[in-house]
């Protein structure tokens, strides 16, 4: 009876066993520092222990490589492999992870600078490097949220939320002041359930209260911020005026081109007789072939309907600019402070202005027949103008409050709402505007901010510590009025041309890469990231945990060779 022997099956890392690569590059400095003593390759593999089969096909592979000898020595080196490390991982994280460029544009790039010949440049061997970037984006996220979460001061902050639908349903959280995204998630609905389901885990942990939500109108989202958060929603200005575009402006363009075909036909008629009546004054002039032609239409009756059309084409394109001048209007009045005088404005004048430049929009869409669903959109964004009025004493009363533990006398308290804050709210006005347009409001801001800190002024007498910390309370106080959710806009906006381009975002830890790299690696011209203006930390840099995390790719199995003879 024979003897049965049971074997384990070895994979290809057990029968090729594979040197690391800075093992392999330091072993071969000290390979060439033995030689240049005198030692022969027997005695070099005896005092390294390694085998001396092992240094012949290391010096083979390296001749065999098509590449300069002082390249080729570089690479080889420690140095030279920790830069080829750090190369190679950089163009995974700005190519792919930032970029859309996709692994195979990475795999172009290794072949047309040539360090193909140093490190793998198939689709399998940087998929495999890919991915462990991703996982080391994605654990450095967490293990950054956890540390800076608890040691960030105490805030309130606003919300602006939406979802998006590009691979898959996704609920999206940020808070606009940093732009940090705090939730970007799938989901399976967008009730109010899921969306506490989904929020109560992202703002665990953190030192934060919310006091309000910028949004739609979405109901799952309203119910969410009224029953879970009790928090209050302000209107995004945007969907209202959005919706009076829909509802007036679309329907009167459309007429605006009809009316400009029927100023092009009549015209065209107008130029026929013309010509007929110069064919007929013209008696040399031989009549075609065919039937006689029909009596022409009275020049007098062809000139009336022209000028008739044109009338009709001009008062039409009257009637639109004046509906788009009132959607703008509306975005102008909605504002915490007069942009023009630089006072701040109450929500009973505010909801005013609105209302009239809706009236105004309303009268010309009467004027112009417009269909019943056109009235119907009208209506849903004026039942938004209560909660636009409602969103601006909200605002005053928390700045009230705010201002009033600062415990400031009456003048300072009086300067600090009437000229410190709304200086500072035009500041942030202007920052999303040109710069040509922006410098008006910059220097309305700096008329009224510069005299409050003169020798004499209203918030002069403290000293420059105090005055900085007014400064920075009154800048924090001019961004608590949110009125539009355009960072979530934006943002789905980004996903949608990223799935557009990659089809990748149905994988969870790839979406996770993104929300990642928005929040700790990208900046703003002032260098600050989203997490850092969050936390008011700065993180640790999350490229060098990417390399700290992801090994040396490795060499490829069959480099480019020297060409012979």
């Amino acid at each position: 009876m024979g003897t049965v022997i049971q074997a384990t099956q070895r994979d290809n890392e057990d029968r090729h066993q594979r040197w690391d690569r800075l093992e392999h590059a330091e072993l071969w400095e000290q390979y060439g520092t033995l030689q240049a003593r005198g030692l022969s390759q027997r005695q070099a593999a005896q005092v390294l222990e390694v085998p001396r089969s092992t240094l012949q096909a290391w010096r083979a592979y390296q001749e065999r490589l098509d590449a300069c000898p002082a390249v080729v020595a570089f690479f080889h080196s420690v140095p030279g492999l920790a830069f080829l490390h750090r190369l190679v991982l950089a163009f995974h994280l700005v190519c792919v992870e930032v970029g859309a460029c996709g692994i195979r544009l990475v795999c172009l790039l290794l072949q047309l600078t040539g360090l193909n010949r140093f490190v793998g440049a198939s689709y399998g061997t940087q998929h495999q490097v890919n991915r462990r970037v991703e996982e080391a984006i994605v654990a450095y996220r967490q293990a950054e949220h956890a540390r800076l979460a608890p040691e960030m001061s105490p805030k309130d902050i606003t919300l602006t939320q939406d979802e998006t639908f590009t691979g898959g349903l996704c609920l999206v959280g940020v808070e606009p002041v940093s732009n940090f995204i705090l939730l970007e998630q799938r989901a399976a609905a967008r009730d109010q359930d899921t969306w506490h389901a989904l929020m109560a885990p992202a703002l665990a942990g953190l030192n934060c209260h919310v006091i309000q939500s910028t949004s739609d109108e979405a109901p799952g989202l309203l119910a969410y911020v009224e029953h879970h958060l009790g928090a209050h929603h302000s209107p995004d200005l945007f969907h209202v005026q959005h919706e009076l575009s829909k509802a007036v402006s679309a329907p009167m363009a459309i007429k605006q081109r009809a009316a400009h075909k029927a100023v092009a036909k009549a015209e065209e008629t107008l130029t026929r007789v013309h010509e007929h009546l110069n064919r007929a004054n013209d008696e040399l002039a031989p009549r075609g072939p065919g039937r006689p032609p029909k009596r022409a239409a009275s020049l007098e009756q062809v000139k009336h309907e022209v000028d008739a059309a044109r009338h009709e084409h001009q008062r039409l394109s009257a009637q639109r600019e004046q509906v788009i001048q009132s959607i703008r209007a509306i975005g102008h009045a909605y504002h915490f402070v007069d942009l023009e005088r630089g006072v701040r404005r109450n929500g009973k004048l505010i909801a005013g202005d609105i209302q009239r430049h809706i009236d105004t929009i309303r009268t010309i869409a009467q004027q112009e027949g417009l269909s019943e669903t056109c009235l119907e959109r009208l209506e849903k964004a004026e039942r938004v103008v209560p909660k636009m009025k409602a969103t601006i004493e909200f605002v005053s009363g928390y700045v009230g409050q705010q201002v009033k533990r600062l415990a400031l006398a009456p003048p300072q308290s009086f300067a600090l709402h009437a000229h410190l804050i709304p200086s500072y709210y035009l500041d942030r006005v202007a920052s999303t505007r040109t710069v040509t347009a922006g410098e008006p409001l910059r220097a309305l801001a700096e008329r009224l901010r510069t005299p409050l800190f003169e020798p004499g002024g209203a918030l002069s007498e403290g000293s420059l510590l105090q005055q900085d910390q007014l400064k920075a309370k009154a800048a924090k106080l001019a961004e608590v009025f949110q009125r539009s959710s355009s960072n979530v806009e934006g943002r789905n906006g980004y996903l949608s041309l990223r799935n557009h381009q990659l089809r990748g975002l149905d994988h969870p830890r790839k979406r996770a890469c993104l929300t990642a790299v928005h929040n700790f690696f990208l900046t703003r011209p002032d260098g600050t990231t989203a997490a850092e203006r969050f936390f008011g930390q700065k993180p640790r840099s999350m490229f060098a945990a990417i390399l700290a995390a992801v090994e040396i790719p490795p060499t490829p199995l069959s480099p480019p060779r020297r060409a012979v003879g």
